[in-house]
Formats: C-alpha cells, structure tokens, sequence
C-alpha cells in the first residue's frame, strides 16, 4: 500500500520495490525441493496422513506442497518463463525474475517420459458440504441445478439473493463481491473475515466499499453505523475506514440474512458441544452430526462416521476450550472454540473424507496420485486417450453412500507440467 503512495520519491518506490522482490520466501521452496530430491528425480514425504490435527487433512511436509504461492503471472508468461531459467537467461526478459520463480513453482513437478498428468479438484467442495450439513435447501438446489447447466452461477447468485435482484442483473463487479461474501463468511466471520480475506488474495476494501456501498439499503446500512460506533469505542475496527467498515460489515449482515440455516447451525453447533461436555457419555444430536464426551476427549461424529476430536474439553464462563498445538508459537497449550469454528472444522473434515473415499477408486482405475492440494487430486498416468481429466472427475465427484443427495461436481486439466488452472 506505501509503495502505491503518489507522493512517494521514485528513488524509495523502486527501493522498496527490490526489498519485496528479494524477501520472496516461496522462492526459498527450491532450496527444499534440492535438498529433497532423490536419486531417481523423484521427491518423497510431501505429505502427512493427518497432519491437520481437527479436520485430518494432509499436511504439507518439505517443501509444503499445500502452500503453494499464488501465480502473479499468466500461464504464457510463466510457460516462457521456465525456458528461461532453464536456458540462464530469464535476466535478460524479466525485470522481476524472483516474482516469476514463485509463479512458476508448480511447473518443478513434471510427467516422466511416457506419461502426463491428470488433475481433477472438486468444486467448491467447502461450499457445498457447508450447505448440505447445514440443511440450506435453496443453496443445495442451485449447486445442483448449475451442475446441470440451468442454474446460475452460485457467486451470482449469493450477491443476488443478498440484495433481493435476479442473478441474471449480476453484473461482473457485482458477481466478485458475491464471491468475496461466499469466500468469507461461512463460519461466522465479519469485517476480521474481510481482512484476512483481502490480505490473502490481495483485494482492495476500498474498492469494494466503492462498488458495494450504493447498492446497501438505508436501514442494514444504519445497522452497520451502530456497530461501526461500538466497535471504536472498544478499539476493534481494525485499522479500517469507516466507510469501508460499514460496507464489509453490512455485506455480512446481508449474506447472513440470506442464509436461515447457516447462521442458526454454528450456534446449535456451539451448544451441543457445551451440552457434551457438561454432560459426560451422552450423545447430542445436531442436525447431521452427533457430540459426544467421553473421559478427556470430546468427539463430533461426522455423516461419514469419522469424528473430529477435541482433547480435555472445557467450559469456563460459557468459553469453550480444549487442548492443542498453537498455530503461531507451535506451543502445546489450551486453544478457545466458538460455534463458526467448530462448523469450520467439520465441514473441512468432512469434505476430506469425500476426497479420501474416492482415492481408492481413482487409484483402480490407474491413476496414480502423486499429491493431494486440498481438494485438488494430482495423478500420473500414461499418455493415452483412455486416461483423461474428464474420467478422472468423474471418479472423484462420486457420492459417498453416507452422502447420496450431496452434490458433487469436479473439473480438471492434462498437462506435462503442474500449473494452476
């Protein structure tokens, strides 16, 4: 943000500029991918069955395959790009050959000779698991009418149903708030959400609040006013303008006013687990999921039969708390919970085991999976038309028998080299 400051001498600009490009740290992957290659070209222990202690998911080991950086560039330029560094020469077309190392770091992974690889990641999969478990029955219905080709967009359609219009009156910069609001506020998240959010895919609240704010009615507006006074009295606007506070916090006011199963299901959520651990080897339902404690492990059984789990559970003045590992100090320390993170947790875990049930299938049929990125199944195959990203979907949105009316939708590419799609 300083260096887009107008009233910045060119000299510090192109100083800071430099300082960027040379603090790059996904530029240091390469160190690890060197260091952890074998002698066969292959690299090995990427992944950690598990690793993610709540949901399960695999955890990212060397060179964290699951944190790839964002591609700054298009796939032309970085194709280009990687000939270059190949051929010692990217200095002479690039002014910022550390931006295009990091764009290119998914290209390290290639096809051996003989075969390609296919890639399949299931569609909005959080998204989809979210509703389902949730029970928002119009939410469901559009995901399965836009899997058949006569629904609208589900983007469009979240910032449509917000502000009461037809999806098809959507226009494109209406459509990317849509995403913003479907992208960050599914567990419970409010303005905090929207600046996470923007620091994370580098978007610009003010032009947000630009395109967002004339299109908010008075009264949600009003609303937003009064929480905006409340939290500068307690010091919590998060260094945000007004007009941009207002804004991301009525878009959370809309959206949850959009979403009549949602919003109650984090709170459910949250008084189940308080009503299992007060309330030691009974079993308390919650919609699709049932909460149980039993000695010092609190335990939410997911559809699938796997449950999440919780050690030493607490309550302490209604604040839920449990054992675990410190994301920041890497401590073993006692971490609190509220009903939009426990939702968080489940609909990770779950849509997980969608992806992990469906493995075994996609291996059968030849493919052979080589990584997992989130939802995103990485496999090696041989270079025919029998082994394609359309066959490999197909396999990979497979309704599990605990989840027959959930849907499910994939897409995918075949390529030589590992790219973002």
């Amino acid at each position: 943000r300083r260096i887009a400051d107008p009233d910045l001498p060119v000299a510090l600009r192109e100083l800071l500029t430099i300082r960027l490009q040379a603090s790059t740290t996904s530029t240091s992957k390469y160190k690890a991918l060197m260091n952890g290659i074998s002698a066969d070209g292959r690299l090995r222990g990427t992944l950690q069955f598990c690793g993610a202690s709540r949901t399960g998911r695999w955890a990212g080991r060397l060179f964290q395959p699951q944190n790839l950086p964002r591609a700054t560039l298009n796939q032309a330029t970085i194709d280009t790009g990687i000939e270059a560094l190949k051929s010692d020469c990217a200095d002479l077309l690039f002014d910022n050959v550390m931006e295009l190392t990091s764009s290119a770091l998914r290209g390290v992974i290639i096809a051996p000779n003989g075969k390609k690889l296919v890639v399949s990641d299931l569609s909005n999969i959080e998204g989809r698991m979210l509703a389902w478990l949730a029970g928002e029955d119009w939410k469901i219905k559009a995901f399965s009418d836009f899997d058949k080709g006569i629904g609208a967009d589900l983007y469009k359609l979240a910032y449509a149903r917000a502000f009461n219009i037809e999806p098809g009156d959507v226009t494109k910069d209406q459509r990317q708030i849509g995403k913003v609001m479907e992208l960050g506020l599914g567990y419970g998240g409010g303005v905090a959400a929207f600046v996470t959010f923007a620091l994370t895919y580098a978007l610009d609240l003010d032009e947000l609040a630009t395109a967002a704010l004339p299109n908010i009615p008075v009264k949600v507006q009003r609303d937003a006013m009064s929480w905006y006074k409340k939290s500068v009295e307690q010091n919590q606007t998060y260094g945000l303008s007004e007009r941009v506070f207002i804004t991301c916090d009525s878009l959370k006011r809309m959206w949850r006013n959009a979403h009549t199963a949602t919003v109650p299901f984090w709170y459910e959520l949250e008084e189940a687990v308080k009503r299992a651990i007060s309330s030691p080897s009974i079993t308390i339902p919650c919609r699709k999921l049932r909460v149980r404690r039993d000695g010092a492990w609190l335990r939410v059984v997911l559809p699938s039969g796997r449950a999440v789990c919780y050690p030493s559970p607490r309550l302490d003045d209604g604040q839920i708390s449990y054992m675990g590992t410190n994301p920041y100090s890497r401590k073993w320390q006692r971490l609190k919970t509220y009903g939009g993170k426990l939702v968080e947790n489940v609909t990770q875990a779950a849509a997980r085991d969608v992806l992990a049930g469906n493995m075994p299938r996609i291996e059968s049929a030849g493919y052979g999976i080589v990584l997992t990125v989130h939802d995103e199944v990485l496999t090696e195959a041989p270079d025919t038309p029998d082994y394609s990203h359309k066959h490999l979907s197909s396999l990979l949105a497979t309704n599990p028998d605990w989840a027959l009316d959930l849907p499910l939708n994939a897409g995918g590419f075949e390529s030589y080299r590992y790219k973002k799609e």
